[in-house]
């Protein structure tokens, strides 16, 4: 598309013209796969909260978490207040507001397997004649959507479900951000590949980006991780990237491998024992010399 007009991710290396040419364009789909555990939704909120701060209008769509505990996610990535700390530290995310020029967000609860694209294309009509008119919508996410088309498998349903969202997608001229399940295989795997994608792989197929992202133990521990570009409708693919992810505070940051932010992560994962043992004498430390607080 010549005239693409896209919604940045706000990740600097991949918003660059040798990857994602900007952002996740109008009518586009764009996808994290990984485990559960890993992170799927404070990546999809990640991407809603940068687009708010271009001002950008966001429509998040929650199946699994309440609509409160997504909008302290939101507050949280969006104050850079830990989110277990939202609640104790009001004054201070109002205030934090004030000072802020963002794009509006709308936060829709529906239960487990109950939203078709039919649901989700009523809702978003209804808000437009209201007069909220969504830059980005956030699907967390497809894999527990409910397809409009009984098939007896259920990954010809993941699958239809994927294609639904790509012609509301186009419909609506609105990009699209979901997450998809990857198999349990792939818990201790360094880089998520296409393979191990669960389901139906028609999922990439439909999408126009897809990037796995993963996380062991010690990443958690050390806040790193990878991400791995499987698909790239508008640059290469088969890049894999170290990462910063922190889940208190939803920040996430990508790096080139020899850049230097890039080697500091890296080397966190390549001596991740050695990390775990310091964290863990340093926090022996402080608990005999203060206990619990």
């Amino acid at each position: 598309k010549i005239n693409r007009v896209v919604c940045p991710t706000g990740l600097a290396r991949l918003d660059e013209k040798d990857i994602f040419r900007g952002g996740l364009g109008r009518g586009e789909i764009g996808v994290v796969t990984a485990n559960t555990g890993v992170g799927k939704s404070h990546w999809l909120v990640a991407m809603g909260a940068n687009a708010m701060r271009v001002g950008k209008n966001v429509l998040h769509y929650t199946f699994e978490l309440s609509e409160h505990a997504v909008a302290l996610r939101y507050d949280s990535n969006l104050c850079d207040i830990p989110s277990n700390e939202v609640q104790d530290h009001k004054d201070e995310v109002l205030k934090q507001y004030e000072g802020l020029e963002l794009g509006r967000l709308i936060i829709k609860e529906y239960p487990t397997g109950a939203a078709s694209s039919i649901t989700i294309r009523n809702h978003i009509e209804k808000l437009m004649l209201r007069g909220f008119v969504p830059s980005l919508i956030v699907i967390d996410y497809a894999d527990i959507m409910r397809s409009t088309v009984n098939f007896k498998e259920k990954r010809h349903s993941i699958g239809h479900v994927y294609e639904e969202l790509r012609g509301m997608a186009g419909e609506f001229d609105i990009p699209i951000w979901t997450a998809s399940q990857a198999n349990r295989s792939s818990l201790e795997e360094d880089v998520i590949g296409a393979e191990k994608v669960s389901e139906d792989y028609s999922k990439v197929m439909t999408s126009d980006f897809v990037m796995s992202m993963s996380r062991k133990v010690e990443d958690k521990i050390a806040n790193t991780g990878r991400f791995h570009v499987i698909k790239n409708r508008f640059g290469p693919d088969g890049i894999t990237f170290p990462a910063t992810i922190n889940t208190n505070t939803g920040f996430i940051q990508i790096y080139e491998t020899n850049t230097q932010g890039g080697k500091e992560v890296q080397g966190k994962m390549n001596n991740a024992d050695e990390y775990i043992r310091k964290t863990l004498a340093q926090k022996k430390k402080d608990f005999d010399n203060h206990g619990f607080e």
